[in-house]
């Protein structure tokens, strides 16, 4: 059963290391419906998305690799529900630099 939907993380920049960004609270798990990526510079910048262990980035386990955010531009992925328990961990990279690309993370959380 899901939860009232809310933003679940941000907006917040990207780091330029690995970083979480969404980790549901002990005894509750997550569903992620839309990820927004907002570029507020004037260049492209890039970004990868992982899920994972905490401040992971290892091959296998991205969810976007590598993608290129236009200049003033927005990102949108949407999902019927990526379910992340307490111990995953939504991580992400912004490999342009930090101070670039702000995400906000939307979904609901439910007991387990």
């Amino acid at each position: 059963m899901s939860g009232t939907p809310k933003i679940l993380a941000g907006p917040a920049y990207i780091a330029s290391s690995a970083t979480n960004i969404y980790n549901p609270a002990s005894g509750l798990y997550g569903n992620i419906r839309q990820i927004h990526i907002a570029n507020v510079t004037g260049v492209a910048a890039t970004f990868s998305l992982y899920v994972g262990a905490t401040g992971g980035s290892a091959g296998g386990t991205e969810l976007e690799k590598t993608f290129s955010v236009a200049a003033n531009s927005d990102y949108d992925r949407y999902f019927s529900g990526l379910k992340l328990g307490s111990t995953q961990f939504l991580t992400g990279i912004c490999e342009t630099g930090a101070s670039k690309l702000a995400i906000t993370v939307t979904g609901d959380e439910a007991v387990v």
